[in-house]
């Protein structure tokens, strides 16, 4: 059985890959607003549904990558509540 400093150091190296995680999805939801203005400038005017298919998928991943923020904020918070009863 490992000890408390080792469980410790072993939830301590899973949240820094949580955070860089985190980190990419930041990156992720800022590359997908650049391209929501990019696509919204490069299709001002237009009617067609596919338009506005593309809109709403791109809100649809952005609104889905702030969920998986928020559960690793959650997991995070979750693991440092147990590592403190140790």
């Amino acid at each position: 059985m490992a000890s408390v400093a080792e469980v410790r150091a072993a939830v301590d190296a899973a949240l820094q890959q949580v955070n860089e995680g985190q980190a990419a999805i930041q990156a992720a939801r800022e590359k997908l607003g650049e391209a929501q203005q990019s696509l919204a400038a490069a299709l001002d005017g237009s009617a067609h549904d596919a338009v506005d298919t593309a809109k709403a998928s791109l809100s649809q991943a952005d609104q889905q990558l702030e969920e998986c923020l928020t559960a690793t904020l959650v997991a995070v918070e979750a693991a440092q509540t147990y590592t403190a009863t140790l």
